[in-house]
Formats: C-alpha cells, sequence, structure tokens
C-alpha cells in the first residue's frame, strides 16, 4: 500500500504538466512574443523641401504585438518605427520616390523635427542630442554639450535653421520673446557639439517679432507680421524689406526654398520666385495643385 501511494503522488503531478503543455502548444507558446511588421507605411507627412521641383516625405511602419498567457492573451498594442524618409517630385507626377531609407532601429522617437538645411532633416532628443538624416545618406547622432550664457535656463527646441558663421538658430516656439533674463535663443555648433543658449544681443533684438528666421552668408533674414497682424512680409537685417510676388498671412523657411501661403518660392539674390505649385499643408496630404486642379498626389 505504501509503494502505490508514493506511486500516485508521482504519477499525479505529470499529468497536469502535460495538460499544461498541451495547452501551451495549443496556443502557440506559453508567453510567447509574436510580433507583426505591416508591410506598408502610413503617417506620411512632408518634412521639408529640397529645391523648386523636389520634396522630402517622412513615414513610419505599424507594429503589432501580441503576446500570449497561459489561458489568454493578456497584452495587445500597436506601436510604430522603422521611420522612413523618402525625396519625391512635386511638380510632375511619377510611379514612386526618387529615393528612400528607413532606419533599421525599432523605434526612433522624433526622427522628423524639421528642415536644417536644403537636404538635411533633424530629429532626435533635443537638445541633449541632435540627429541628422541627409538625402543620400544613413542618420547618424551628435551628442550635446549644453552651455547656458549670460540667460537663465534652456528651453525645448521647435526649430533648427541655418545661422551666421556656419552655425545654426535654435528656439522653441516663442523663445525668442523671452522676458527678463530668459534664454531667447540658441546656438548650435555641429562641429564643436555645443548648443549655447543666449539673450539676444543689440543688434539683434528686432528678429524677437518674427514668426521664423535663418541666416544666408552673413546676412539675417524673417518673417514677420505687419502691425495689424494681417499680412505678412521678409525683412533681411531689419530694416530692408524682400518683395513678395503675392500677398500672404503665413509663411516661413524650408531649407532654401520659402512658403508663402500655400505657395512653394526660391529666394535668390533677394528675389523671391514662386512657382505655380500649391501646397496647402499637412492637412491636406501630399497633395499638390495648379491653377486649383490636383496635378501630383503620392
Amino acid at each position: 500500500m505504501k509503494q502505490k501511494f508514493y506511486q500516485n503522488r508521482i504519477e499525479t503531478p505529470l499529468y497536469i504538466i502535460g495538460i499544461l503543455l498541451l495547452a501551451c502548444i495549443c496556443m502557440w507558446g506559453c508567453s510567447e512574443d509574436r510580433v507583426h511588421w505591416n508591410e506598408g507605411f502610413t503617417g506620411a507627412e512632408i518634412v521639408g523641401f529640397v529645391d523648386d521641383s523636389l520634396v522630402m516625405v517622412g513615414s513610419y511602419q505599424l507594429r503589432t504585438e501580441s503576446h500570449e498567457g497561459t489561458f489568454e492573451p493578456y497584452w495587445d498594442v500597436v506601436e510604430s518605427g522603422h521611420e522612413r524618409l523618402c525625396v519625391y517630385n512635386y511638380r510632375v507626377q511619377e510611379d514612386g520616390p526618387r529615393w528612400c531609407d528607413t532606419l533599421g532601429e525599432y523605434n526612433m522617437t522624433n526622427a522628423f523635427r524639421g528642415q536644417m538645411t536644403d537636404s538635411i532633416i533633424w530629429g532626435g532628443d533635443m537638445p541633449n542630442s541632435i540627429r541628422l538624416w541627409k538625402v543620400g545618406e544613413t542618420q547618424h547622432q551628435i551628442k550635446l554639450k549644453k552651455i547656458i550664457e549670460g540667460c537663465s535656463d534652456e528651453f525645448g527646441i521647435a526649430s533648427v535653421k541655418q545661422w551666421l558663421d556656419g552655425k545654426f538658430i535654435a528656439r522653441s516656439d516663442n523663445s525668442l520673446n523671452a522676458s527678463d533674463y530668459g534664454c531667447q535663443y540658441a546656438v548650435l555648433d555641429t562641429i564643436a557639439g555645443t548648443l549655447t543658449f543666449k539673450r539676444l544681443s543689440d543688434d539683434l533684438e528686432w528678429i524677437k517679432e518674427c514668426d521664423d528666421v535663418r541666416a544666408w552668408d552673413d546676412d539675417v533674414y524673417c518673417v514677420i507680421l505687419d502691425d495689424e497682424g494681417e499680412i505678412s512680409f521678409v525683412l533681411k537685417n531689419e530694416n530692408d524689406t524682400i518683395p513678395a510676388p503675392r500677398k500672404f498671412a503665413i509663411g516661413g523657411f524650408w531649407g532654401d526654398m520659402i512658403k508663402l501661403g500655400g505657395s512653394i518660392c526660391d529666394i535668390n539674390n533677394d528675389k523671391i520666385t514662386c512657382s505655380d505649385v500649391i501646397w496647402y499643408g499637412n492637412s491636406d496630404g501630399l497633395k499638390f495643385y495648379q491653377n486649383d486642379e490636383l496635378v501630383v498626389e503620392y
């Protein structure tokens, strides 16, 4: 009797284990992660203009993760990653992009923060580091040393544009108007790997009202609303107004291009020339119009 009693004690746990193993197999493995990346890309939006015919578009893939538990799934989420940068022709309808490159990283947060030069998109964890993605090249990261010079504290970066002495001006949406001892802008030196927060000097005080600002060589250019807040215009070095071929209320610099309302324009030798192509913004998607007719769509 004693021998049979111990045999039963041994056989019962083995029987239960067998059932559990069978259940795990039927449910594709206990706690086994199943990952599915969608083949297509989504969330496409324009992130920059290369010139008067090429546009840079950012997009990403969606990932579905399903974690199966012993008896039922316990997790199901959708995330994004594998960000992609492509270049399209926006004047002539073509079958697809001229060039594309996709990040191999699982999830690169803030890959497309803005346009930095004619062919470089910036992103990353500013102001701690910046990632640069140049057309035709892979993305790379620069860790930054933060310096606060003559002002109180740093701010979040929303814009990085070309600046004086081969450097870049970095600012938030409203930092230029910071009062008292607040930092108004920062100077990014990609060679030295520094981001220096500053107050505007007397000769730059005039740019604090600008909606957008950048430099070409030794000259500073600004897009600013008039006193009535209805029409914008382009200033050069505070006192010189650059004639615009049309009235506009909202505008800004996109690399070497300038957008006046819906018009995509070139600025060369202080002359602004707008094409007949209209882009109404990312809310309208990758659609371009001529004479109110859709001519290019991706």
